[in-house]
């Protein structure tokens, strides 16, 4: 099977789509493609906690510097790490993961000198290269040359970032977190940090505990096969029981590369992207940090998040799926904050890419400032002791996490379904089908219906009044992506 290069890099089984062949080969493919004729380019490379990471890490680096790159080896670190380290050391990056994807997998993440997503050009150049080598031919070299080309160049223990940089790059990192809260610190509140035994799992309780904030940690004990194992941002019902066994005043979950948060409320209510954004992008209008006003969501992006954010009088800028789209609206406009439902938070004024661990501490710092009564939302809703009305604005009483959550937006109705993807999982006649119930569904209705750019599956999305009426549409929709890739095999 031919290794695919896209937006969010390359991922598959490892050791099978994804083996050190591959690897090796988009190593020399990238430093290749992204140096161009600027001289020997300077790396940063780290990897999450997967037991074929090491393997894989290896392979990469000694294909970036069989091309004369120097590399520095962050070993394991979050994906926003590699690119707060590439955007301060004028440096690329590549993080080895699949990010919430199972243990089997891996895969590789490029970041552009700076620390930036990769444009169309560096992707296709990418791509190019690593086509002209021709993997799935009768040259792909094997296994055993890759490993004599390994023995060939110095192992990456020997150029790993020594203890004293690696601790530059995390300490830089940190007070970068500290800065973002304006030298804040989280003192009385109880986290409950979920770190999907993956990238995140021991710099995050560490960080936030340095921070003030009292921890109980979850899920921080990698062995390289439990990485998002009925853990972590795609599977909170671990730390909502834990939320709410505590008492804990918020819980954060990272997924395994930890660059999206999923986080849960004293009620045990899950606050995922579009309730962050909501209570991030008024806030920061609150103290006019929203840059032009304006909040940069994707097509998966709530409903009720748009209503809120009328309310509050904030614009809202829509994107196709995915971080770099987002990404390259936030540059083209100029704009300060946007993401995704799935927690992919762009802080861009302070980050190049989302970054789990940095929206744990602006909520966190949210959540701290509204219960010691300060700088109350001017959109929030007052409690009268068992409701919320919508209408009130707060008078600087005490709000707790799941209080902000509730007045943050009302969401609308949304069911999301995976269909697995066959041979042709989207035919024509299943578009335009899919494009006419779109068309008609009206403005109380959406439908969303895409190929996944990380997963072979299709992904459906419905939102509309009630939950029947979006399970009636999401079951429809899923029969007709299934007959249709059915009807496509069987010709």
């Amino acid at each position: 099977m031919e290794p695919t290069f896209g937006t969010d890099g390359i991922r598959g089984r490892a050791f099978d789509e994804i083996d050190e062949v591959v690897a090796h080969a988009l190593g020399c493919a990238a430093n290749r493609a992204l140096s161009a004729d600027s001289g020997p380019a300077l790396w940063v490379v780290g990897r999450d906690t997967r037991e074929s990471g090491p393997a894989l890490a290896r392979a990469l680096v000694a294909g970036l510097r069989a091309n004369g790159a120097e590399v520095i080896d962050l070993s394991v670190v979050p994906t926003p790490v590699v690119a707060f380290a590439a955007q301060h050391l004028g440096a690329a990056g590549a993080m080895v993961s699949a990010s919430h994807n199972p243990w089997h997998d891996n895969g590789v993440k490029l970041f552009a000198a700076g620390g930036t997503k990769l444009s169309d050009a560096e992707q296709a150049a990418v791509a190019q290269r690593l086509g002209d080598q021709r993997l799935t031919h009768g040259d792909r070299p094997s296994t055993a040359d890759i490993a004599h080309r390994l023995d060939a160049v110095s192992a990456v223990e020997a150029q790993a970032a020594s203890p004293s940089e690696l601790d530059r790059v995390l300490d830089a990192y940190e007070h970068s977190l500290h800065a973002a809260i304006e030298g804040r610190t989280l003192d009385g509140l109880h986290l409950v940090v979920d770190g999907a035994n993956g990238a995140s799992a021991s710099l995050a309780p560490a960080a936030l505990q340095r921070l003030g904030a009292q921890v109980t940690v979850l899920f921080c004990e990698p062995d390289g096969r439990n990485i998002n194992d009925g853990c972590g941002s795609v599977n909170p019902g671990a730390l909502t029981a834990a939320v709410l066994d505590i008492g804990a005043d918020l819980g954060v979950a990272f997924d395994g590369d930890g660059d999206r948060l999923i986080a849960v409320d004293s009620d045990g209510q899950v606050i995922d992207g579009d309730r962050q954004m909501a209570l991030f992008a008024v806030d920061l209008a609150e103290r006019d940090l929203l840059a032009g006003n304006t909040l940069v969501v994707t097509v998966m992006s709530n409903l009720g998040l748009h209503r809120a954010m009328a309310d509050a009088d904030i614009d809202v800028m829509e994107t196709a799926v995915g971080d770099r789209a987002v990404l390259e609206a936030l540059d083209t406009g100029g704009h300060s904050l946007g993401g995704e439902q799935s927690g992919h938070v762009i802080f861009r004024h302070e980050a190049t890419t989302g970054d789990g661990l940095r929206s744990a501490v602006h909520l966190a710092d949210l959540v701290a400032r509204r219960a010691a009564g300060d700088a109350p939302l001017t959109s929030a809703a007052v409690s009268d002791g068992s409701t919320l009305t919508s209408a009130a604005v707060s008078d600087g009483s005490t709000l707790t996490s799941a209080e902000l959550a509730a007045q943050a937006m009302q969401a609308v109705p949304q069911l999301l379904r995976n269909v697995p993807a066959g041979s042709a999982p989207l035919t024509d006649e299943t578009r335009r089908v899919i494009d006419g119930i779109a068309a008609g569904a009206g403005p109380d209705l959406r439908v969303l219906v895409r190929a996944s750019g990380t997963e072979p599956v299709v992904r459906i999305m419905v939102e509309a009044p009630t939950e029947h009426e979006a399970a009636v549409l999401a079951d429809r929709l899923v029969a007709l992506v299934v007959d249709g890739a059915g009807a496509a095999d069987a010709t």
